[in-house]
């Protein structure tokens, strides 16, 4: 034996194999240290702009206090189950977004390319916004806030006067809730209109900001429990999550609404007028109202510095989704010291580079673009249906509840794998459908109409991400040899090196008082696995 063979001997004088000297070579993959690690990492990416700038608009546009009933149907139908399937589905499998499916069911692939095309589009559009609030944060560090008056250089001077008027300026500086005007911003938001429930409009609303604000199809949920140990109880933490994320969107309204009350009472104009959603709200209504405060400067920088902060973990996140996912497809590359820091490297220089097209002078339409077409709530309907077909129908409810009970000790909640084979896939269709068929085209401002080619694009990059889960099930089965059932039968089949549960019943030779042998994790083979048409 050479010198060369001799350092790759083991302990017991065998020539390790090549393959195996390539796992040595490896990094390890890594968990989290502690589970407040993973608790904070995921509040990070769900607590975010949506909850500011979302939540609230759609509370008030869609009968105040009487949308918190379709918003707390679709939370318990959708959101929880959907969030603790992506999570556990992460954990079970210790893999990111796109190995974890091919790890369950091969055919199925498809829903991870799906979620991270959808994660590539976040990350070139998403920084954008929290470059608008690091300017405009920036900004705030002057004697008068620049859009406090039209006298500036850069004004157009086509403006709007308008006296408004006057009111008492000494309230107590510091909290919204004691500005004039608080009570009625906040009655706006909270009042009741059961009359709304009966429009469809309002169910596809609750039900789409559920899937944003939770992160769900994204491929994120996935990554972040992949780190988990294997007996974390994930089952808790999701419902302690989905609480605290809801119980901060409802919050966050109070805010808004009682500084939006009091902006409008300055202006002596309706509430419904100065109430805005989205990029319109934090950049344009909400610094217009901090110009009426005293001390403007300071509750602008505090403003625009929480939504940067709300804005950068969630944008972390989306980073880590996808480092993740391209990690555990090619670990051989990846796995290498310093490789991961080189492809977080590529990544963010890639999505700069493509972000800078949103920040030239036509960048706001492309922009909307992204916004409206790229990861909209249709494209996470989509992919939300295939999930629940695969996880509670091809791979098996029952045995993914049997994978859960293995790590947390128990089974869930029966009403979660209900929500998985009917309910969940159910409402998801018919909220995805209706968005097909009350779709309207994006108008900038509400008033500008894109080119034809405009819309081309938006749909091009929507469908970019749907058409993944059925290409590569064609793909992979047209891939794959043998006959056609034999095919379905092996692509619908769990890997091999899964951990699975085997139960020990007594046999017939065995007395009956003797105590059933704890459930065992070992790996299936080929003819122990069910099929689960």
């Amino acid at each position: 034996m050479t010198r060369a063979a001799a350092k790759e001997a083991g302990p017991n004088g065998a020539v390790a194999a090549p393959e195996e000297i390539k796992k040595e070579q490896m990094e390890e993959r890594g968990q989290w240290s502690s589970k407040m690690e993973f608790v904070l990492s995921v509040a990070g990416e769900i607590i975010g702009l949506g909850n500011v700038w979302r939540f609230p608009y759609l509370c008030y546009k869609n009968g105040g206090g009487a949308f918190l009933i379709p918003y707390l149907i679709f939370l318990f139908t959708c959101g929880i189950p959907l969030f603790l399937l992506e999570t556990a589905l992460g954990q079970y499998t210790s893999q990111g977004g796109v190995t974890a499916w091919r790890k369950i069911c091969p055919i199925f692939e498809g829903l991870g390319y799906s979620a991270q095309v959808i994660e590539s589009y976040l990350n070139i559009y998403y920084i954008i916004i929290l470059s608008w609030a690091l300017f405009y944060l920036f900004s705030s560090f002057t004697a008068v806030l620049p859009w406090a008056s039209c006298n500036n250089p850069w004004n157009s001077g086509r403006v709007l006067h308008r006296h408004l008027p006057v009111r008492d300026a000494h309230h107590p500086a510091g909290a919204g809730s004691h500005l004039p005007g608080a009570t009625e911003g906040i009655i706006f938001y909270l009042k009741p209109d059961i009359s709304r429930l009966a429009d469809p409009q309002v169910w596809m609303d609750a039900g789409t900001q559920i899937l944003f604000s939770y992160a769900i199809c994204q491929g994120c949920l996935t990554a972040l429990g992949s780190y988990n140990k294997y007996t974390n109880n994930c089952y808790r933490d999701c419902f302690m999550l989905c609480f605290l994320n809801s119980a901060t969107s409802f919050v966050a309204g109070f805010a808004i609404f009682s500084v939006l009350g009091f902006m409008a009472r300055e202006q002596g104009v309706p509430i419904a007028e100065v109430a805005e959603s989205g990029p319109g709200l934090a950049f344009i209504a909400y610094p217009t109202a901090v110009t009426m405060m005293p001390v403007s400067q300071l509750w602008s920088c505090l403003f625009f510095l929480m939504l940067i902060f709300l804005g950068l973990d969630s944008q972390f996140v989306c980073v880590e989704s996808m480092v993740t996912a391209l990690i555990d497809m090619f670990p051989a590359v990846f796995r290498k010291k310093g490789r991961r820091e080189l492809l977080i490297l590529a990544i963010a220089v890639i999505c700069y580079l493509l972000g800078l097209l949103l920040v030239t002078e036509g960048g706001m339409y492309i922009f909307q673009l992204f916004d409206y077409y790229a990861a909209s709530g249709t494209c996470l309907l989509f992919v939300a249906i295939f999930e629940v077909i695969c996880v509670g129908w091809v791979y098996g409810a029952n045995r993914f509840y049997d994978n859960i009970e293995d790590m947390i000790g128990f089974r869930p909640w029966p009403l979660i794998k209900i929500c998985w084979l009917v309910i969940t896939p159910g409402l998801c269709l018919a909220v995805f459908l209706f968005s097909l068929i009350k779709y309207t085209p994006l108008k900038y401002n509400n008033t500008y109409v894109y080119p034809t080619w405009g819309y081309v694009l938006g749909w091009m990059m929507a469908l970019s991400s749907m058409v993944c889960i059925p290409l590569y099930a064609i793909f992979i089965i047209l891939r794959t040899k043998g006959p056609l059932k034999q095919r379905l039968v092996q692509l619908i089949s769990p890997a091999e090196d899964l951990p699975q549960v085997k139960k020990h019943t007594a046999g017939l030779s065995e007395p009956e008082n003797k105590e059933q042998a704890p459930p065992v994790r070992e790996v299936l083979s080929i003819t122990e696995r069910e099929t689960h048409f």
